[in-house]
């Protein structure tokens, strides 16, 4: 098998949806998986969301573009990516408000906020974190 064939095929039957470089650290070497990355985000089976940073993409059956394949959605991969990445975080008040079921108003996007120390840029088609 070859080494495309093997990320591939563990992206595939991971019930995950976000992925870093580091997943693939026992198929190749760093560079070697980051154009394997880089290949499979220009054919369209994954999208960027940050600096070595992927989730599974699939096509919007409405407008043809990619989009996230969670199907928690956009707001969703950016949780499971904060979570990866092992950063704490909370919803701000309005969210949790939400989450809680104490307001009947649903906000469009959840407001995540991190710590001062997180800087890294996470982008979900137009839902990020830290995109100052």
């Amino acid at each position: 098998m070859t080494i495309a064939s093997k990320v591939t095929t563990r992206i595939n039957r991971s019930k995950r949806y976000v992925f870093d470089r580091a997943d693939f650290a026992d198929i190749a070497g760093y560079d070697q998986v980051g154009r394997v990355l880089k290949k499979l985000v220009d054919n369209g089976h994954l999208l960027r969301i940050g600096y070595g940073l992927y989730t599974k993409a699939r096509e919007n059956r409405i407008t043809g573009k990619l989009m996230p394949a969670s199907p928690a959605g956009a707001d969703g991969v950016i949780l499971e990516a904060i979570e990866k990445l092992g950063v704490d975080y909370k919803f701000d008040e309005f969210s949790q408000r939400s989450i809680n079921g104490e307001s009947l108003q649903i906000p469009a996007s959840l407001k995540i906020i991190t710590n001062n120390r997180f800087k890294r840029k996470i982008v979900v088609n137009n839902s990020a974190i830290n995109a100052n």
